[in-house]
């Protein structure tokens, strides 16, 4: 029996071969690697002759597609493909989230991230489009489907906390930028030699990269420690630590054995969250679940049930919630640890 492939049981905006312009949306803020998947496999799908770069920094660009991150409702509600905010999940409309409590599930019950449902609808055109000359079509759902098992499901995996991606290492990336062994076979010697040096040149832009930026977060992390130690000497609850600026706290909470159940800190000029700490650094769990009663609830609904009148939102795993203000975050921690009884 042949295998299945999930397929999209639309034509994906944008691959009605028309050619039209389209604006392809996610959210700004912190990103993840669902999103920043997500935008490469458009990009290689929509216009893969742009400037995948250029785009993000608004430079000026030819081609067909717009990249916009935001969170302004009324540029969300305009924009042609929206992935990763919007709470919908409408693939004929281009809507793609995941993030609301009736989420898209793979048919294994395992949740699509932004990365999972594009690549669903997008990833072979991407295929064809990296590959560049024609291919059958069989090739390219093996291609997919073999994509999709070791890269894209365990980037789902990890952004819906089911399992956590385990570290790539830098070798295994220098490695990745070497021509693969057929190049000489299918492009011949010269150009097995020309794309030999670009994967050599790919590779040292990377090491140089991850250098310049392991060096400065090294830097950002020992200013990090001073700052959380601050904070939690002045916390009156020692359970909630509040921080004025966000950044990592998990690292500081473990190594100094501090009893902080769950962290307050700003998202945004509008936004203050509420993250629950696991009970191993790392790990997934949470030492207090947020309330049931919160999971996948948003604005209005979150407020009446939790009673804070600014509640923005409660993820459906319930190791984050949030507030339009310190207050509401600070005070949404503080009913979390009443109702549990901690």
């Amino acid at each position: 029996m042949p295998q299945v492939f999930p397929m999209s049981e639309h034509t994906p905006i944008g691959l009605n071969n028309d050619g039209s312009a389209v604006t392809a949306l996610t959210h700004s803020g912190n990103f993840h690697v669902d999103e920043t998947m997500g935008y490469v496999i458009l990009h290689y799908a929509l216009a893969p002759q742009g400037d995948l770069r250029g785009r993000i920094l608004d430079e000026k660009s030819a081609d067909r597609l717009t990249f916009i991150r935001t969170r302004n409702p009324d540029i969300i509600k305009s924009a042609d493909i929206v992935f990763d905010v919007g709470g919908l999940y409408d693939p004929p409309h281009g809507r793609y989230d995941h993030h609301m409590k009736d989420k898209p599930l793979r048919e294994d019950g395992i949740p699509y991230s932004a990365a999972g449902l594009l690549w669903k609808d997008y990833g072979r055109a991407a295929i064809r489009n990296l590959l560049g000359a024609p291919i059958e079509d069989a090739t390219v759902d093996l291609i997919w489907q073999s994509l999709d098992k070791s890269l894209i499901l365990p980037i789902d995996q990890d952004d819906n906390g089911v399992v956590k991606m385990g570290k790539l290492s830098l070798a295994d990336i220098v490695s990745a930028c070497s021509p693969p062994w057929d190049t000489a076979e299918v492009h011949g010697r010269q150009e097995a030699k020309a794309r030999e040096s670009l994967g050599f040149a790919n590779a040292a832009t990377a090491v140089a990269s991850h250098l310049v930026n392991i060096v400065d977060r090294v830097r950002a992390s020992l200013k990090a420690t001073d700052r959380v130690l601050a904070a939690y000497e002045a916390a009156e609850d020692k359970r909630i630590l509040v921080m004025e600026t966000g950044m990592p706290t998990e690292k500081v909470i473990f190594e100094r054995d501090l009893p902080v159940v769950y962290v307050v800190s700003p998202a945004g000029p509008e936004q203050w969250n509420v993250k629950a700490v696991p009970p191993v650094r790392g790990d997934f769990g949470q030492r207090v679940s947020l309330p049931e009663t919160w999971g996948g609830l948003e604005r209005e609904k979150l407020a009446v049930v939790s009673g804070v009148p600014d509640a923005v939102f409660a993820h459906p795993a319930r190791f984050i919630c949030g507030a339009g203000s310190r207050n509401g975050a600070i005070r949404m921690a503080q009913l979390a640890l009443q109702i549990a009884g901690a």
